[in-house]
């Protein structure tokens, strides 16, 4: 077994390469109040924080960057590497540079806030140009009793939320689900939310920071303060119809030799798709290679393996490890027993 935070040789290759072989990402991390102990425990972070509540796997956004974390641009921001070579978002990602997408983990160990996002428009005329918020959880794992929060129940209005909320009684309105590990979840922008204490998820959304909460059980956070609420701009863009119980997409599972895939999610913003590869008694190794449209993201959420493309170049990757892979990228392979999840825009 190899130790996934040592410096073995082989783990991050040489910076002899060429523009479009793949890359890992060393996460930013968040250490908000709900947050505890799984990232480091399950994932290996090796972060001296606690609680670590969220790791940014895949980032440009300013409030959290990501770092390349192997081969010719080891060390640098990616949001620096992006700037520098915007080819290698594709030809249909035309942002500049800036990654439209930002991958996450995150352990609530604690409840978080009952929040909404803005969309796009109310973001770019309200916070200064910023984007709107859409998203999807991935379920990695849950307690028996682990839920979320998913929009009302009933329709509602501006006045008796903002009502319940004086008077601490809005959950008697929102709409809670249980989950499960390998669930699911669409948040559309203005979908009221919230994930529940005892989950560990994975969240592709769009490159935004924008969060507005409702309400916060009254916690205070480390100075001993009330957490800020925003419920005048949560009101704004809530969507205040009775929301539908959420439901599991279907799920419809193609094999090709050492590799099954599935598609969990396609919007406007990004498309994400688990893979299940097992080359463990193959002698064929499962093959990609991105297209000149997108980029890719790959992130581990079990088991290891080992990532080969170029001239006999590889990338040993391990749980909760994150991996970039331009557009047009070099042919790769992966060899080993793993799931991983495939972003792309």
């Amino acid at each position: 077994m190899i130790n996934k935070n040592s410096n073995w040789k082989n783990r991050n290759p040489d910076t002899s390469s060429s523009k479009n072989e793949p890359f890992l990402l060393k996460p930013a991390y968040k250490d908000y109040l709900w947050g505890g102990r799984r990232l480091n425990d399950d994932f290996s972070k090796g972060i001296e924080a606690y609680p670590l509540a969220e790791t940014w796997e895949c980032s440009t956004h300013p409030d959290g960057l990501s770092t390349v974390d192997s081969g010719r641009y080891r060390g640098r921001t990616l949001l620096e590497v992006l700037k520098e070579n915007p080819s290698f978002l594709g030809s249909d990602v035309q942002t500049g540079g800036e990654l439209p997408v930002l991958i996450k983990l995150i352990d609530a160990a604690k409840d978080l806030s009952v929040q909404v996002h803005p969309d796009d428009e109310y973001a770019y005329r309200h916070e200064n140009g910023s984007k709107g918020k859409t998203e999807m959880w991935y379920v990695l794992d849950a307690k028996k009793d682990s839920k979320l929060i998913y929009g009302f129940h009933s329709e509602v209005t501006k006045e008796q939320i903002r009502k319940s909320i004086e008077n601490k009684r809005i959950e008697k309105y929102l709409q809670k689900k249980r989950i499960e590990k390998d669930d699911v979840f669409f948040i559309k922008a203005g979908t009221v939310h919230a994930i529940g204490a005892g989950s560990l998820i994975a969240e592709i959304q769009q490159s935004s920071n924008l969060t507005y909460r409702l309400y916060d059980y009254n916690r205070v956070d480390k100075d001993g303060r009330l957490r800020e609420l925003h419920i005048e701009k949560a009101l704004d863009v809530a969507n205040m119809a009775e929301q539908k119980e959420p439901v599991q997409p279907m799920r419809v599972l193609k094999y090709r030799r050492g590799c099954a895939s599935e598609l969990l999610c396609r919007c406007k913003y990004f498309q994400v798709e688990r893979l299940l590869i097992n080359t463990e008694r193959n002698r064929q190794m499962a093959e990609f290679q991105s297209g000149p449209d997108s980029f890719q993201v790959f992130l581990c959420i079990d088991g290891c393996g080992v990532l080969i493309f170029g001239q006999e170049r590889y990338i040993h990757f391990f749980k909760g490890d994150c991996i970039f892979v331009p557009a047009s990228s070099v042919p790769m392979k992966i060899h080993g027993n793993l799931q991983m999840l495939k972003v792309s825009c």
